[in-house]
């Protein structure tokens, strides 16, 4: 069966494909002989585990369905946003889990998704406009700047201000999705 792509398109795609493959082969390599086993594959995984034990002894009992939502939300939209930004190359990660996507599986799976989570469950009465605010400073203004102090990010052309309104931004729609009362039983 002939394809409906041209034949060109198809050898060209093919050979872009084998160069990305053969990039990842590379750093696959690098990353097995300078950070699997070594201090910062370590601490990559403490920032994956902490989070979640210490969010599992600390929820709100009861909502945790909805804070997974939410969680699941923040995993989903960081990951992809943090994806956007190692491909153009505006940031990238040392000391990875994992040599593969997601970008840095303690950041987009682990640490925002539980900060958001204590931070909507914590002080529910506050407004959320101010918990957008500072749930957006601390990430982006302390949070960055640490990772990159260590030297697990490296930020490339990116400024900690270019992710403050896009973390208030997060922090709004998880704040939102939060509130959904539309859950009917399956």
């Amino acid at each position: 069966m002939e394809p409906l792509l041209d034949s060109d398109k198809i050898k060209t795609t093919d050979k872009l494909y084998q160069q990305i493959h053969q990039i990842n082969v590379e750093y696959y390599e690098f990353w097995k002989e300078n950070t699997l086993w070594h201090w910062d594959f370590y601490f990559s995984i403490i920032l994956a585990v902490t989070p979640w034990m210490i969010w599992f002894f600390f929820r709100k009992k009861g909502s945790e369905g909805r804070l997974l939502l939410v969680g699941s939300f923040v995993a989903f939209i960081t990951s992809w946003l943090d994806f956007l930004g190692v491909i153009l190359g505006i940031w990238h990660y040392s000391g990875k889990v994992i040599p593969t996507i997601p970008s840095y599986i303690p950041w987009d799976f682990c640490l925002l998704p539980v900060l958001t989570m204590f931070f909507i469950q914590f002080k529910p009465a506050i407004h959320p406009f101010l918990k957008a605010i500072i749930y957006g400073a601390f990430i982006s203004f302390i949070g960055e700047p640490v990772m990159e102090r260590i030297g697990l990010y490296t930020p490339g052309n990116w400024k900690n201000y270019y992710s403050f309104p896009i973390y208030i931004v997060i922090f709004f729609i998880s704040f939102k999705i939060s509130k959904i009362n539309t859950f009917k039983t399956i």
